[in-house]
């Protein structure tokens, strides 16, 4: 028998869930809560009972795609067998690779309410879990001045590949190379 904590829980998931399809096939103004409710499948007033408005339910997918990114970006600095600098070119191809797949999720992340204490949690555990992974090849002293420029550099390319002001054919190099490039130089920058 399920409880109610759990059928509650349940139907969350499926309004985040409804909520996620419905912002990759037409952005923040497809998502309604009424909508929301209705690809999920469950009375119009369900969603309500979760949360407070679209700005709070847009917000839960910000948070929840922060925090998927920050795990990703953990695993591969747990990655032993590869060296610093392409773990780094990994963790910034993860972001660039949201981005290319999930262009509006993208563009929320970065548009969510800085004042919100649990999208500022998850955005700060990825922001760690990112310089970590830049320490590793820079140093723990240099990382926040190298991660701002790497994470600077590719939301750039992220929102470039976007706009489709990266065509390789005008500028001769794709996002990969670019930020391969960026390691590189960087790597060269300190040493390594």
């Amino acid at each position: 028998m399920v409880t109610r904590a759990e059928a509650a829980a349940a139907t969350r998931r499926a309004l985040v869930r409804a909520a996620s399809e419905l912002l990759d096939e037409g952005g923040p103004e497809a998502v309604t809560l009424r909508a929301v409710g209705a690809r999920a499948g469950v009375s119009r007033g369900a969603p309500y009972g979760h949360f407070e408005d679209k700005s709070h339910l847009l917000t839960q997918l910000a948070v929840d795609a922060w925090s998927t990114m920050a795990d990703a970006v953990e695993r591969l600095r747990s990655d032993a067998g590869s060296d610093p600098g392409t773990r780094l070119e990994r963790a910034l191809l993860t972001l660039i690779g949201l981005g290319r797949r999930q262009p509006h999720l993208y563009a929320l992340m970065f548009s969510t309410p800085a004042g919100d204490p649990e999208a500022v949690a998850a955005a700060s555990r990825l922001h760690d879990q990112f310089l970590a992974v830049v320490a590793d090849l820079v140093g723990e002293s240099d990382a926040p001045r190298y991660g701002a420029l790497l994470m600077s550099s590719a939301h750039g390319i992220a929102g470039l590949e976007l706009s489709g002001h990266l065509a390789k054919e005008a500028w001769d190099v794709d996002g990969e190379q670019l930020v391969r490039m960026l390691v590189d130089a960087i790597g060269s920058a300190v040493g390594r």
